[in-house]
């Protein structure tokens, strides 16, 4: 299988003197799902936020094959799409429709060009009857959808996923995992909710204080560690 991400050595202080990571060793292979497990605070968030840039530590990354460096940035955004768990942080537009079609006009694409790839985005996550609402006027379930449209609208060739089902309702949840398992892109899921993994076929990798402490199965890593959401 090809490597679509190689992460290594990486390390990451806050500026309160945190170490969030403590030299990580991650590779991510096309047409797989890896969730990313563990307690709040061991470093599974601070580890995507240096996927694409928005943090970053020591070590070495990169995504297809470019080191992921300041000058690489733009093209590293447009590999990889983030899906953030709070959904209101990504839609901020009068309309669902100019949310969605923001990201491929900011890339550069013409007003006509980003507004046809939002439209595709919005009626392949099955929300484009809301393409002319305001997006606070939206269920939490319309809400992440919405926020994966503006992903997937950048046609990126990697997945992101944090707490995807974050307040979302049992349907929200089916929804949204028939949506994110049709997807053909690898996927980083960092998620706490076991059910939803294992549905994807996801394989699973344990942070703590900052380090991958074990890789395996998903099945694996939960036994191994006796762990679930109620472990944080």
């Amino acid at each position: 299988m090809k490597t679509v991400i190689e992460v290594r050595n990486l390390r990451f202080r806050y500026s309160d003197g945190t170490v969030a990571l403590d030299g990580v060793d991650f590779d991510l292979y096309s047409g797989e799902t890896v969730a990313l497990l563990g307690a709040n605070g061991s470093g599974k968030t601070t580890f995507i936020l240096h996927l694409n840039g928005l943090l970053s530590g020591e070590g070495s990354i990169r995504v297809c094959g470019i080191p992921v460096e300041k000058k690489n940035l733009p093209l590293i955004r447009q590999k990889i799409g983030l899906l953030f768990q709070d959904s209101d942080e990504q839609l901020f537009m009068p309309t669902v429709l100019e949310d969605v079609a923001f990201g491929p006009m900011n890339a550069g694409l013409s007003r006509d060009e980003a507004i046809t790839r939002a439209g595709k985005a919005l009626q392949q996550t099955g929300t484009a009857h809301v393409s002319d609402k305001a997006p606070y006027h939206l269920s939490a379930g319309e809400k992440k959808r919405v926020a994966l449209a503006g992903v997937l609208a950048m046609e990126p060739e990697i997945l992101v996923l944090d707490e995807p089902t974050t307040c979302l309702d049992p349907p929200g949840q089916r929804e949204l995992l028939r949506l994110i398992t049709g997807l053909p892109q690898p996927k980083i899921v960092v998620t706490h909710d076991i059910g939803f993994a294992s549905r994807m076929g996801a394989r699973a990798v344990f942070f703590e204080k900052g380090r991958i402490i074990a890789t395996g199965t998903l099945a694996d890593i939960v036994r191994r560690f006796h762990w679930d959401a109620s472990s944080d």
